[in-house]
């Protein structure tokens, strides 16, 4: 008998159906041959580290780093995955061959590989299916080119290696952290991703709370109804704008140069996960963890492909399937497919790369037609089929005019774009008209005929505005800084080239965003994710700021991607990890403090000198006016204290619940007063 185990059951169900296993059984189908049965995800996971050791059940600095040796494993601990685990066991024992039909990913390989080994039948000889839809053809595809399985030990080691690590970070960070600064009431969570996400999200807090705004003034004239701008910088002063503007009224305006010029904006990429999770945020307000769940229910229903993918690229023997899926959707869309020759497709690099396929291609349609579907499901549901459908549109092309002029030797810009062919941009019109809202009424005009070297009468005019500090993240922007390790861009090309060093995989970016937001280290407000003070706090005491780096855990990222492809090996890999945990939980100087100085000044890093009231910058003199005071907001502060916040930027040990620290932007932040129920193990 063959036994085929899948991720969950319902794709157990449409498997069994497909394969003529139809007689049902307490946890199984059976029939021609096979029996098919299903875990509940994660039904093995990685012991506690009281089950190695009953000592290490009490928390102490003194066990820590602990490392096993050989890490252990058990079977999670509820009645329905002890049941489940029970039936599959039985099942692979009398098998004669096995088929893994686990989710065709890093975590779906894990899943199988750690089932196999506690049910002792590591010897069992066995294939793996891979899977991009559920549909009849695709099945029929994966069971007629069964892979053999030493095809994907690398896929195994590297979803080995980042389940060892999550926990080695993990549960050491979070006991170091939880005895030294619990005080025996709270429980701190550190983790290998989800604490540099929530040090991206403090970081970008305190720069929105210590922004300055600064007023600006700019000088624009009017010209046969065309708005140019001053070129060069802002004015910092009133007056200064205002006797610019003297200095041109009355002096006629000369058109100086006339450029006029074509661009092709192309449609955009296919999706990968990361983007349709950011694409519905932006326009739904969809949450990442909704957008996942929504395309796992559109797979599960066999209407798109695999979502859990990041790539946004098809392999070249799609091309005839891409065909046949587009005639089908005809039905549903054939406004929008009528204007394409589907005898005559164009298939360019930017649909079709082989080398940025690995595991899966881009999720698309699978040419199935749906049902009646929920809004949210439908907007999904649009969305990846528009994107398909563009991607074979013409490219935009635009014509970008831009005239140069000026008045009394000053110079002025006005640039304006006329759509020549919209292409794609035809099945987007609400992000056409979105895009040309956004942009400023001076940039987007449309242009009378301009000639080179025409004089006349103008209206010069001054406005006034101020600057504005970064926005708080959305999901939309933080899966961006996430999938590029920090460093948020929005160009197509860098992006694809800073994947490979973002942080978790687009599975696991919405589950980073909601583990956070569970343990309230960030909180919703409207469609912003902000920092609450437990997570601020939490990113103060961490005083390593290798835990809180985005461009450290990509790296992480990076190396198991590479070890994926067999380039990099597991060894040194955990033998990082292990060094950077020894480095995590000892700290050395991290904890110390100097008795011999206060600390430096926040603002310019040289040394703090003792006043009579307070402790200022030793620079005091050039300018400096940086100052703590010994009574800070009614909180005395002796010279243990001062050092601890000028050192370590908090105060470690709290005085009645409240916290001082220092912000990164330079000046202090505010008192933070902890809610008593936090102070609990609750999260």
């Amino acid at each position: 008998m063959i036994v085929v185990l899948t991720e969950k059951p319902s794709v157990a169900r449409d498997i069994a159906a497909f394969l003529g296993a139809n007689k049902r059984h307490e946890g199984y189908y059976e029939g021609g041959g096979y029996q098919v049965t299903w875990a509940f995800g994660h039904l093995i996971s990685l012991k506690d580290p009281e089950e190695y050791d009953p000592g290490l059940k009490k928390w102490s600095l003194a066990t820590l780093p602990f490392i096993p040796s050989q890490f252990e494993l058990k079977i999670v601990d509820n009645k329905g995955g002890r049941k489940q685990f029970a039936v599959i066991k039985k099942l692979f024992k009398s098998a004669s061959e096995l088929i893994c039909a686990t989710d065709a990913g890093r975590e779906g390989e894990l899943i199988f590989r750690y089932i196999l080994f506690m049910s002792g039948c590591i010897k069992k000889s066995w294939k793996r299916l891979w899977l991009s839809s559920l549909t009849e053809e695709a099945l029929q595809a994966a069971f007629q080119n069964l892979k053999p399985s030493h095809e994907y030990n690398n896929l195994y080691a590297a979803a080995k290696c980042r389940s060892e690590s999550d926990w080695i970070v993990g549960i050491n960070g979070t006991r170091s952290m939880t005895v030294r600064y619990g005080r025996g009431k709270m429980l701190w969570s550190l983790g290998r991703v989800q604490t540099p996400v929530l040090a991206m999200i403090v970081n970008r807090d305190d720069e929105i709370r210590y922004f300055k705004s600064e007023p600006f003034w700019e000088l624009f004239t009017k010209y046969r109804e065309v708005s140019f701008k001053l070129k060069g910088d802002r004015f910092h002063s009133k007056e200064e704008a205002e006797n610019t503007l003297n200095s041109v009224n009355g002096f006629p305006f000369i058109v100086d140069k006339v450029t006029t010029k074509k661009e092709n904006e192309h449609a955009p990429l296919l999706y990968d996960l990361t983007e349709l999770q950011r694409e519905m945020n932006r326009k739904y307000g969809m949450t990442a963890a909704d957008s996942l769940q929504t395309a796992q229910t559109l797979y599960e229903q066999k209407l798109i492909t695999y979502p859990r993918t990041d790539s946004r690229y098809l392999t070249q023997d799609m091309k005839g399937e891409i065909v046949q899926i587009l005639t089908h959707l005809k039905k549903i869309k054939n406004k929008e497919i009528e204007y394409l020759n589907l005898s005559q497709l164009s298939f360019s690099n930017r649909i079709i790369n082989d080398k940025k396929v690995t595991d899966h291609h881009a999720i698309i349609p699978t040419g199935k037609l749906p049902p009646v579907l929920s809004y949210q499901s439908q907007s999904v549901y649009d969305a990846i089929l528009i994107r398909l459908i563009a991607s074979f549109y013409p490219t935009c092309i635009k014509e970008v005019t831009s005239i140069e002029g000026s008045a009394n030797h000053k110079n002025f810009q006005a640039k304006g774009v006329r759509i020549v062919s919209p292409g794609w941009t035809l099945l987007y019109p609400k992000k056409s008209e979105e895009n040309s809202d956004s942009k400023q009424t001076h940039e987007a005009q449309e242009f009378p005929l301009f000639q080179k070297g025409e004089i006349g009468s103008h209206a010069a005019y001054v406005t006034e505005g101020k600057t504005k500090s970064p926005a708080h993240y959305n999901e939309n922007v933080l899966l961006g800084a996430m999938e590029t390790a920090g460093k948020f861009v929005e160009d197509e090309v860098l992006k694809e080239a800073l994947k490979e060093k973002g942080i978790g995989t687009p599975a696991t970016r919405a589950s980073i965003i909601e583990t956070l937001i569970k343990r309230q280290y960030i909180e919703r407000s409207g469609k912003s994710l902000i920092a609450t003070d437990l997570g601020r706090y939490l990113i103060a005491l961490v005083q390593d700021h290798h835990l809180k780096s985005p461009e450290l855990t990509g790296e992480w990222e990076a190396k198991l991607k590479a070890m994926e492809k067999g380039k990099f090996g597991v060894e040194e890999f955990m033998k990082g990890i292990a060094q950077f945990t020894k480095q995590l939980v000892e700290g050395g100087d991290l904890y110390k403090i100097d008795e011999a100085i206060y600390g430096n000044c926040p603002k310019c890093k040289c040394l703090i000198i003792k006043g009579k009231k307070g402790y200022g910058c030793s620079k005091w003199q050039e300018g400096c006016s940086f100052v703590l005071w010994k009574n800070y907001k009614n909180i005395e502060l002796n010279e243990e204290q001062i050092r601890s916040l000028l050192q370590k930027k908090i105060l470690l040990q709290p005085i009645d619940g409240k916290i001082l620290s220092i912000s990164n932007q330079g000046d202090l932040a505010e008192i933070l007063v902890f809610d008593p129920k936090f102070l609990s193990h609750a999260h």
